[in-house]
């Protein structure tokens, strides 16, 4: 099998990952719609190859106040998901799914993050399960850690991680509506052997 990086991922392998986002973010809105007991609307989700000196940017600028979720992939492959949510988006869904409950802080209290690590758990799940499902691999997370932090320094995480791999990363956007606009950003970082594991699976490679 041939040595690959991000910068020989083909069209057809983002195709392939656009499907994974939709039917991801439409698992993910149906399990949010019963946690928030609200219809929740969404946009086609946007699959971006980036370098990673863009990601800020895409995010709304490297000091923006975000809410971060870093989860490990395990089983067939192995790596992790980050999913990355504006602070103030993130407090207003947690003010729903707690039924009003706010604790006026800037950031999140003990509760809010509990709930909020709730919420990243189920959305992020629903997109591994996306990707197992259409690979036919064992993939499971492992408990997540949040931070809420500048964009810029969350995203030095996954940075250095990510290094291995090269100069680009995979992001995909979902935006969702219930009484607000939120977009929430996933940054999948398998390691590269679990690349090649995905696109074989997907007869790609």
């Amino acid at each position: 099998m041939p040595e690959m990086s991000l910068e020989h991922v083909t069209n057809n392998y983002l195709d392939v990952l656009r499907e994974i986002g939709n039917i991801g973010a439409g698992n993910a809105m149906t399990a949010l719609s019963q946690m928030l007991q609200s219809k929740v609307d969404m946009q086609v989700p946007q699959v971006r190859l980036l370098e990673f000196s863009e990601v800020g940017a895409m995010v709304g600028g490297e000091e923006q106040l975000m809410v971060g979720v870093l989860l490990g992939v395990e089983g067939d492959i192995t790596g992790s998901i980050m999913f990355l949510v504006e602070l103030g988006a993130a407090k207003g869904l947690v003010k729903k799914m707690m039924m009003g409950y706010d604790s006026g802080q800037q950031g999140l209290d003990e509760m809010e993050t509990s709930a909020m690590m709730e919420l990243s758990n189920i959305i992020t799940g629903a997109y591994l399960n996306s990707l197992a499902t259409l690979t036919n691999l064992c993939i499971f997370p492992t408990p997540p850690s949040l931070t809420v932090d500048m964009a810029g320094a969350i995203l030095s995480v996954p940075a250095i991680m990510f290094g291995e791999l090269g100069d680009n990363i995979l992001m995909i956007q979902s935006r969702f509506f219930d009484e607000v606009e939120v977009d929430g950003y996933f940054i999948l970082i398998p390691d590269l052997p679990s690349y090649q594991k995905i696109l074989s699976a997907l007869g790609i490679v």
